[in-house]
């Protein structure tokens, strides 16, 4: 009697098939995209309607004035000629809230596995450890991409709304595109950093999110100045290589970990 070898291509193939199918039937899933469509729409419109409203302090009479968004592309990055970061609202709250809100999924979907023990299972007649870090971190490659995609339409629907300008203020498309073309590359960076954390915490939902916020807060403000608006061909090429860097990097440790613990 002979036993067939599966070889690592087959079982790799057969992780993804199974991680994509439940992805994409999973609602968290559709409620994060949800999330990034919706966000930049109520974001834009809230902040032009309340645009030259006055609020007074009570205690000093100092009044303030709310200055609302003036361009559509505020929402992405800081245009040229803006103060570093623009407005102080949209410093923040922009885009790369994505970059953190990916490891909500990331987290879930990782410690749902040992929650469950699927996991287990799993690496006893499906996949092996190194397949089951690499699919991990390419699921939520793909979330992450797709809620960054998300939050681009919801941003140009919000500035069309809100009647706001499209001007790149000297930029071009292909600017804009390369810097979207980064932000991609760039959040394998951070799904490499949440699944490591996911791995590490199993079943522990809440301190893998609780870790993952807090690893990702390290690198989060580095993001607007790694992926300007103004982003070049070069910006592309480093955050692709650095995605690729810490995907294999923080993967194999994450291999070495699940291999060196308890699944339970």
């Amino acid at each position: 009697m002979k036993f067939e070898k599966v070889s690592f291509g087959k079982r790799l193939k057969s992780m993804l098939k199974v991680d994509f199918r439940r992805m994409f039937k999973s609602k968290l899933f559709y409620i994060l995209i949800a999330c990034a469509l919706v966000m930049p729409i109520l974001m834009t419109v809230m902040m032009s309607m309340m645009d030259g409203s006055v609020s007074v302090n009570p205690q000093t009479g100092e009044e303030t004035i709310m200055q609302g968004p003036e361009n559509t592309w505020q929402n992405i990055g800081t245009l040229p000629g803006e103060p570093l970061g623009g407005d102080e609202i949209f410093m923040m709250c922009n885009i790369n809230m994505m970059f953190m809100a990916v490891a909500v999924f990331t987290c879930l979907f990782i410690s749902d596995d040992f929650r469950s023990g699927y996991a287990k299972n799993l690496f006893t007649v499906r996949a092996k450890r190194g397949e089951y870090v690499f699919s991990k971190t390419l699921s939520g490659f793909v979330c992450g991409a797709m809620m960054l995609i998300a939050y681009l339409v919801g941003s140009i629907l919000g500035g069309a709304i809100s009647g706001l300008s499209f001007d790149l203020n000297g930029l071009n498309a292909g600017n804009l595109v390369m810097c979207m073309l980064a932000k991609i590359f760039l959040m394998l960076v951070f799904v490499s950093i949440f699944t490591l954390i996911s791995v590490a915490a199993k079943q522990k939902a809440w301190l893998s999110i609780c870790g993952s916020l807090g690893g990702g807060m390290l690198l989060f403000m580095m993001v607007g100045m790694i992926t300007p608006l103004t982003a070049t061909p070069i910006h592309v090429i480093l955050c692709a290589v650095g995605g690729l860097l810490f995907a294999f990097g923080l993967g194999a440790i994450s291999k070495t970990i699940l291999n060196k613990t308890s699944l339970v």
